[in-house]
């Protein structure tokens, strides 16, 4: 099993990462770690491989813009000597800085990125060039997701937090006040990402080869039915 925090603690050795922010990250990992105990239960599913990165990840539409968004969280499909995974990247600052709820609500969000992403490679629909604007959705547009988080979570207080932190795109101010302060004013580690760089490429080949589990497929499936029927209630 792999450490989720293993990048987070080398950075720390190394000096990059103070010690009190590492504590402070320490201290509150738990409260992630519950998050992804609390979303499998909800929904039944297993939570894909997760790690802690030790930077505030910003992303900008265009390299010479000065708008950014703060990316607490991504999805991040890997091809890795033919073994396609999901690894979900949980940032830091979230960690340390997230109110509880919150940092709930966006994993249950990638968790639900996740299952769009299974969803369309299990359908062979992942064509290569259309992975690299999946992960953004210009940073939260959750319009066009498949997965309803009422069919998927069996979890009130959890729904709750999803629908207050996600009505039309993420933003939580506090936070992001908090980050800029604590985080960014103190010149800990940024990366920045700029939307054509997150690209994935995988040939109609290397999908074919994916193999998934059918008891998941067949999940999925069901959860997409129930989760039409939703859409098509909303429509009409």
């Amino acid at each position: 099993m792999l450490d989720p925090l293993i990048r987070f603690k080398d950075a720390h050795a190394k000096g990059i990462i103070p010690d009190d922010v590492f504590e402070l990250t320490m201290k509150r990992f738990p409260i992630t770690i519950a998050g992804i105990n609390r979303i499998e239960k909800a929904s039944g599913i297993q939570y894909p491989i997760a790690y802690v990165e030790p930077s505030l990840v910003l992303s900008s539409p265009n390299p010479n813009s000065y708008e950014f968004g703060i990316l607490f969280a991504r999805t991040i499909p890997i091809l890795f000597e033919e073994k396609f995974q999901v690894v979900i990247q949980i940032s830091a600052p979230l960690v340390a800085y997230g109110l509880k709820g919150t940092i709930h609500a966006i994993l249950a969000h990638e968790f639900l990125h996740f299952l769009d992403l299974m969803r369309k490679i299990s359908k062979m629909e992942l064509l290569s060039d259309e992975l690299s604007g999946n992960l953004f959705e210009n940073v939260y547009s959750d319009e066009t997701r498949l997965f309803e988080p009422r069919v998927v979570f069996k979890d009130r207080t959890l729904l709750n937090h999803i629908t207050k932190k996600f009505p039309a795109g993420f933003r939580d101010f506090k936070l992001e006040d908090k980050v800029m302060k604590f985080w960014a004013d103190r010149n800990l580690p940024k990366s920045n990402i700029s939307l054509d760089t997150n690209t994935v490429k995988l040939s109609a080949e290397s999908l074919s080869k994916i193999k998934l589990d059918p008891t998941f497929i067949a999940k999925l499936e069901q959860l997409e039915e129930k989760s039409s029927k939703i859409h098509k209630r909303k429509l009409y």
